[in-house]
């Protein structure tokens, strides 16, 4: 079973073959990160870093437990007030068999445990229905917000955090 680790300065070379790997797959779905993403990913990585030691995000990867390989990454960002604002992307590789979804309820239990959050915000491109599947199987409700992805037409959602949540992926979503 993969392992949701916090991100750490050793990721980056991962983390950057994973979005290369995966780029194509993603742009179906979502605006494409550009070409200067991949260019100057080592001081992004870097800031990323800064960022999560400054307590306003918290990022995580999906990591293979046999190959060490980056299958996902899941981040809580601009964590301010008990909200942060969930983003996530699997590797295509790696869709289909519903990690996306008990990631998700993994970081329920870190969102209250370890980073004091009790709600949650996503946006999903309109064209991303595999991630407002996942939001919605883990509970999150569409706000009926209309939100703008680079440019693209995107749902806005939310979750409240209860005591109850993170306690596996063998429980129901909770609203």
């Amino acid at each position: 079973m993969p392992e949701l680790q916090r991100l750490r300065p050793d990721h980056a070379p991962a983390v950057l073959a994973f979005e290369a790997a995966n780029r194509a797959f993603f742009a179906a779905s979502i605006p494409d990160r550009g070409d200067a993403f991949f260019a100057g990913y080592p001081p992004r990585h870097e800031a990323l870093l800064a960022e999560q030691a400054a307590g306003t995000c918290h990022f995580h990867v999906l990591v293979a437990e046999d190959t060490g390989e980056v299958l996902g990454r899941f981040n809580l960002m601009d964590a301010t007030a008990g909200t942060a604002e969930l983003g996530f992307r699997l590797a295509e590789k790696a869709t289909g068999r519903g990690l996306a979804t008990t990631t998700v309820h993994q970081l329920f239990d870190l969102c209250r445990t370890r980073y004091g959050l009790t709600a949650l915000r996503a946006r999903a491109a309109v064209r991303n229905t595999a991630s407002r599947g996942v939001l919605s199987r883990t509970g999150f409700v569409e706000t009926g917000e209309a939100v703008m992805l680079n440019g693209e037409a995107g749902v806005g959602f939310v979750r409240v955090l209860g005591a109850a949540d993170g306690l596996g992926a063998g429980h129901g979503p909770r609203a």
